[in-house]
C-alpha cells in the first residue's frame, strides 16, 4: 500500500491578538488541487473542502511540428508550467501550503517516453532522436498522425481486443505510435525505454512510482483488465507479437508499466497510488507528502465535473428504482466535454458494445462500473470553419467588434434579429429548407469514418450577413442532430441516457444548447463552472486520495461528486410542437445524408476501381500503380 498522505489538522480556530476591530476567528479550510493539462496549456484548480474553486491560473505549453501531421511537447516544459501555475494561484489568493491535502492531474492522451536508465525524457523527433534542440521532445500529442502504417497493421489484426475500441483503435491511441518508434529507432536505443499515457507519466513524476491509471492504458493503450473477455495479465502477448512489440512483453510487460498485483499496481480514478516527492514539491511550494490521486485522462475528467451537477430533474429522466443521488442515476447522463472537438462518455453496469463508440471500458472510474466514449471529430472548430470560410466573416467581424461582442454572440443576435423580420416562429425555422451535413473534419461516432465529408442541400448565392447567419445556423443545427445521432446508437445497444451534462465553451451559445435540448428530445445541463468543469473534476480525484485511511481506504468518487459539485442549469426541450416535427424531419434527412454519402462513394469507387489504379501513372488515394 502506499504511504499514508501528509496530514496535518488546519481545522484549529486560530484567534490572533490585534488590533482591528473587524478581526474575528477564522478557521482554515481543507484544500485540493487539480492540474489540467490541454493540447495548449496546463491549468491548477484549487478549490475547498466544499467543492468551492478559490483559485484557478493557467500557462501555455510548447507544441512543436517537425513535419506535417507531427505534433510533439515535453513533459519538462508542462511540469514548469503546471508548478509555476500551482505556485501563482497559491500565492494570489493566499493560501496555506500545509492545508493542502491531495493533488491529482488530467491530460490529453497523448504518449509520453521515457528511460529506463535515467528516467529522463527521451526524444521523439526523428530521424535522430538525439535531443539536439535539448527541449527534452518526449511526447507524441494524440492528434500526431505519423503512424498510418502502423494504424493500418494493428486494425489488419481484428484481434479480440478492438471490440473494446469500437472495433477500430484510432491512430489517436499511443500503440501505434510506440509501434512507429520501434520502426524508426535503433533496436538498442527503443530497447532502453518505457512508456506513460501522458497523465501517468505526470503522477510518475509527482511520486516517483510507477503506477499506472486503468483510465490511461485500458482507454488509449489496448489494457484488457484482469478478469474481462478472459484477460489474465491486462496486456495482450499475442496482440503485442502479432503488429510486431514482443519485446514489450519481457519480464512481465515491465516497461508498459508490468502486470498488476505482480510487477505493476493499476487504479481506478482517485485512488491513492502514491504521495508527493520531496523534489515534486520542492518545484511546487508545497510540503512532501501530499496524497497524490490517480489520474484520468481529460474528458473523463469533464465526467467527474459535470455529471454530478445538482439540478431538478424529471421521474422521465432518472431512474426510479434509486435514489435520485445514487450512482446508478449515471447511467441515464451523457457528459459532453465540447471545445474544439466534443467527447462523449457515458457509464453502465454491464458492458456495452456499440459500433463507432470507444469501449466500454472497464474500472476506469469507479471500480466495476463501465465507461464508453463517443464523440464529434469537430464542433467548435466546425463553427469556426463556416464562419471563417464564408464571404461575409470580415463584415461579420467588423460589426460585433463595435459592439465589443464576440463573433458567435453577434451571430446568434442576427439570427433573432432575421426570426423578427420574417415574422418566424422560431430560430429553426429559417433553416427550414437548408440541409447542412458537417463531417467536414471526418466521422468519430458512430459511423467511424475519417474519410467522411460534408454535404449541402440548399445552396444560394447569398454572400451576404444573412447567408453567413443560416450557413452558421446550419453548422449548430448539425451539432445537434448528431449528438442524437450518437445517444440513439448508444441507447440501441443498452445504455440509457435521458439527459446531456455539458461542458466546455460551447455551453455559453444558447442557441446551440436549446437546439441540442429539442433536437435530443431531453433536457441540457450546464455546470456551474462551464470552463472549468474538467479540471475541477481533476481537484475531486485529489479529495479521494486524500481521503484514504491506514487501511487503504477511501470515499467513494460518487459521493465526492454529489456533494461538491454545484448546481446547474437545465435547458429544456422546445414546448411548441411545430419545431419538434420540423427536427425530427430534419433528423430523417440527417441521416439520409449521413447514409447516402457512404453509398454514393462505394458506387464511384466501385465503378472506377481498375481506372483510378493506372491513371496516367499517377499517384491516386495513396497508391502508385506499378510500370
Amino acid at each position: 500500500m502506499a504511504a499514508l498522505p501528509y496530514r496535518q489538522n488546519s481545522l484549529q480556530a486560530r484567534r490572533q491578538v490585534s488590533t482591528d476591530m473587524h478581526n474575528e476567528l477564522r478557521p482554515q479550510l481543507d484544500h485540493y488541487i487539480g492540474i489540467d493539462v490541454g493540447t495548449g496549456s496546463a491549468r491548477a484548480c484549487i478549490i475547498n473542502s466544499h467543492g468551492d474553486i478559490v483559485g484557478l491560473a493557467s500557462e501555455n505549453i510548447r507544441l512543436w511540428t517537425p513535419e506535417t501531421g507531427y505534433y510533439e511537447q515535453s513533459t519538462t516544459d508542462m511540469w514548469r508550467c503546471l508548478c509555476q501555475c500551482i505556485r501563482t494561484t497559491m500565492n494570489q489568493h493566499d493560501i496555506d501550503p500545509t492545508t493542502v491535502r491531495g493533488i491529482a492531474f488530467d491530460a490529453t492522451c497523448s504518449l509520453a517516453v521515457f528511460r529506463e536508465d535515467t528516467d529522463g525524457p527521451q526524444c521523439v523527433t526523428g530521424p535522430a532522436f538525439d535531443n539536439k534542440d535539448g527541449n527534452d521532445r518526449n511526447v507524441v500529442l494524440w492528434l500526431d498522425h505519423r503512424p498510418e502504417e502502423e494504424y493500418k497493421k494493428i486494425n489488419a489484426t481484428k484481434h479480440n481486443l478492438l471490440r473494446y475500441v469500437g472495433g477500430t483503435m484510432s491512430i489517436e491511441m499511443e500503440i501505434p505510435k510506440v509501434l512507429w518508434l520501434k520502426n524508426h529507432m535503433k533496436p538498442e536505443e527503443f530497447a532502453k525505454l518505457k512508456f506513460y499515457d501522458l497523465t501517468d507519466a505526470l503522477t510518475h513524476m509527482a511520486t516517483g512510482n510507477e503506477n499506472r491509471s486503468f483510465c490511461s492504458v485500458t482507454c488509449k493503450q489496448g489494457f484488457v483488465p484482469i478478469g474481462v473477455d478472459g484477460s489474465t495479465t491486462g496486456w495482450q502477448k499475442d496482440f503485442l507479437e502479432q503488429i510486431g512489440l514482443a519485446d514489450l512483453c519481457e519480464d512481465n510487460f515491465r516497461r508498459l508499466g508490468g502486470v498488476n498485483g505482480m510487477n505493476g499496481k493499476y487504479l481506478s480514478a482517485g485512488e491513492l497510488c502514491g504521495t508527493l516527492s520531496e523534489k515534486a514539491a520542492q518545484d511546487m511550494g508545497l510540503p512532501a507528502g501530499i496524497a497524490v490521486g490517480s489520474g484520468v485522462i481529460d474528458a473523463y475528467a469533464g465526467w467527474i465535473g459535470t455529471v454530478g451537477a445538482k439540478v431538478k430533474l424529471s421521474d422521465s429522466e432518472l431512474s426510479t428504482s434509486a435514489a435520485k443521488n445514487d450512482v446508478s442515476q449515471a447511467f441515464t447522463r451523457l457528459a459532453a466535454v465540447a471545445g474544439t472537438s466534443t467527447c462523449h462518455i457515458a457509464m453502465s453496469k454491464e458492458p456495452h458494445f456499440v459500433p463507432g463508440v470507444w469501449g466500454p471500458y472497464k474500472d476506469v472510474l469507479i471500480p466495476e462500473y463501465w465507461l464508453a466514449e463517443g464523440g464529434q471529430s469537430a464542433t467548435g472548430e466546425l463553427l469556426k470553419h463556416v464562419i471563417e470560410t464564408h464571404p461575409a466573416h470580415q463584415e461579420a467581424l467588423s460589426i460585433a467588434e463595435t459592439y465589443n461582442a464576440n463573433i458567435y454572440t453577434y451571430l446568434n443576435e442576427k439570427l433573432r434579429e432575421m426570426t423578427a423580420e420574417q415574422g418566424a416562429p422560431a430560430i429553426s425555422y429559417l433553416g427550414r429548407h437548408f440541409f447542412f451535413y458537417g463531417d467536414l473534419f471526418g466521422n468519430r461516432s458512430p459511423v467511424a469514418d475519417p474519410t467522411m465529408k460534408g454535404s449541402v442541400i440548399g445552396l444560394s448565392s447569398d454572400k451576404s450577413l444573412t447567408g453567413l447567419a443560416l450557413y452558421y445556423y446550419g453548422a449548430m443545427e448539425f451539432i445537434a442532430l448528431q449528438t442524437r445521432q450518437i445517444i440513439d446508437t448508444m441507447n440501441a445497444k443498452g445504455h440509457i441516457i435521458s439527459s446531456v451534462f455539458m461542458s466546455g465553451s460551447q455551453c455559453q451559445n444558447d442557441i446551440l444548447m436549446e437546439l441540442m435540448a429539442t433536437a435530443c428530445d431531453m433536457p441540457v445541463l450546464i455546470p456551474r463552472y462551464v470552463h472549468a468543469a474538467v479540471v475541477h473534476g481533476a481537484a475531486m480525484l485529489g479529495v479521494k486520495a486524500a481521503s484514504t485511511d491506514k487501511d487503504g481506504k477511501s470515499e467513494s468518487l460518487w459521493s465526492i461528486m454529489d456533494r461538491m459539485s454545484k448546481p446547474g442549469k437545465a435547458v429544456w426541450p422546445s414546448k411548441q410542437e411545430g419545431e419538434k416535427k420540423l427536427l425530427m424531419s430534419k433528423y430523417k434527412v440527417f441521416k439520409e445524408q449521413c447514409e447516402q454519402q457512404q453509398r454514393y462513394r462505394k458506387e464511384v469507387d466501385a465503378a472506377i476501381e481498375s481506372w483510378g489504379k493506372h491513371a496516367n501513372g499517377h499517384k491516386i488515394d495513396g497508391v502508385t500503380p506499378s510500370a
